[in-house]
Order: structure tokens, then C-alpha cells, then sequence
């Protein structure tokens, strides 16, 4: 039977999200489907919402605007970060990235922007936020979640 795509699905799907400029951004058409349940939390609600009636053998390709996707920046995700909190043998500058803690104990990832003698700026708003996504899916089966 060829369910359509519904909430608490078990969805397994080849995907690929691009950059209006065409840039792929990531992938995984040419390896193994992933597979999730609709509602988990493993794709934003955005991307989720596109996918309901889709069957297993359907292809699309949806474009994704900021807001529902990774959001738009927030100028109070970009904050002033003491150089003493790096290392003092790291060369810093623009365009890295670093994995810093946040209040629970878990990662956030944060890119420089601007690098001073005594403090670093630090932007940790989402890489792909303010960009619109072009996300092209493949679904391969579409099936109830509570057969697993």
C-alpha cells in the first residue's frame, strides 16, 4: 500500500539542500535514504510541512524562504567574546568557526567575524540562516511508525 505522507510517518527519503546561487550545501542522493518520523524534530517544521501527501516514488523540489527554514540573524546572537577565552596560541581570523559551550552543558557552533586585541566577535546565528533553501527530496518508503 502507498501511504501518503502523514504525521507520526515513518518517512525515508534521499535529500539535498541548495543556495539560490545553486551551491550544494548537503546531500545524500547517491548514498542510503534517511530515515525519520515526521514530527521528531530531525527536519524543521518548515521543510516537514512540504512533505505531507508526498508518497514513496515522489520527487519534488520545494524553495524554502528564511523564515521557515533556519530563520532569519539575530543581532543578539552576535556578541563580544574576551580574547582570553581563546587560546593564546591560536591564530584567529575571520571565518572560523569554533564549538563553544552554551548554559546546558551542550555545543553551539559560532563563526568569527572580527577579530580585536582584547576581544573576538563572534556571530553564533545559524550558517544558512537568511538564506533561501532550494530542497530537492526523493521518497523512497512511507510507513506507520509504530511498526518499529
Amino acid at each position: 500500500m502507498n501511504l501518503p505522507i502523514e504525521p507520526n510517518m515513518r518517512i525515508t527519503l534521499n535529500f539535498s539542500l541548495a543556495l539560490d546561487t545553486g551551491d550544494e550545501v548537503d546531500s545524500n542522493f547517491g548514498q542510503d535514504p534517511v530515515t525519520f518520523v515526521m514530527g521528531d524534530g530531525s527536519l524543521l517544521p518548515g521543510f516537514e510541512r512540504r512533505l505531507l501527501g508526498m508518497r514513496a516514488g515522489d520527487e519534488a523540489e520545494f524553495r524554502i524562504p528564511p523564515d521557515e527554514g533556519f530563520g532569519t540573524p539575530q543581532d543578539d546572537n552576535i556578541q563580544e567574546i574576551p580574547r582570553r577565552e581563546f587560546d593564546e596560541e591560536s591564530p584567529l581570523e575571520a571565518g572560523m568557526l569554533f564549538s563553544f559551550a552554551d548554559a546546558a552543558g551542550g555545543e553551539v557552533p559560532g563563526m568569527v567575524i572580527a577579530v580585536a586585541e582584547d576581544s573576538v566577535k563572534v556571530d553564533f546565528n545559524h550558517p544558512l540562516s537568511g538564506r533561501t533553501i532550494h530542497f530537492r527530496v526523493r521518497i523512497a518508503r512511507v510507513e506507520p511508525a509504530e511498526l518499529h
